[in-house]
């Protein structure tokens, strides 16, 4: 493993430990060169699905990209990061064990909206905004309105 500070490229690790879940490894290294520390995780490769975009391209499932546009939406909001992480990793397990080997971005994008919705709901409000493009504030307050009626 190359250290990322000075790019020595045999490390050393000095501790490793189960993740939350058991589902990764986190280990604790030191390079012998500029004796830096720093974490790497390690994860099973899983096979995810090819997402399918609007314009019919398609492209390799990017965990970043929904973890990203989470994290947008949650700015300033009483959801951490590690219930970001949790909450990507139960959509990724979905979606492998969905079991197609493509997927269309809309179904992720419904996925994570849920997902917000049970967790946060000004975060959901945030992602819907920019997930559903509301053309008009008519469109914006439909969908409030409508999250009101659930909500009580």
């Amino acid at each position: 493993m190359n250290c990322p500070f000075c790019r020595y490229d045999d490390t050393k690790v000095v501790d490793s430990r189960l993740g939350k879940g058991g589902t990764s490894v986190r280990r604790r290294r030191e390079c012998p060169s500029c004796e830096r520390r720093f974490t790497t995780y390690e994860r099973v490769e899983e096979i995810l699905p090819w997402v399918i975009k609007k314009d019919g391209r398609r492209e390799a499932f990017d965990r970043a990209k929904i973890i990203s546009g989470m994290q947008r939406a949650c700015e300033k909001r009483p959801v951490s990061v590690e219930q970001i992480e949790e909450l990507v990793d139960k959509l990724e397990r979905k979606f492998q064990e969905c079991g197609d080997k493509e997927i269309s971005a809309s179904l992720i994008g419904e996925a994570v909206m849920d997902t917000l919705h049970d967790v946060d709901e000004v975060a959901y409000v945030r992602f819907a905004s920019v997930y559903r493009q509301f053309k008009d504030i008519n469109e914006f307050m439909s969908e409030l309105n409508d999250l009101l009626k659930h909500s009580h």
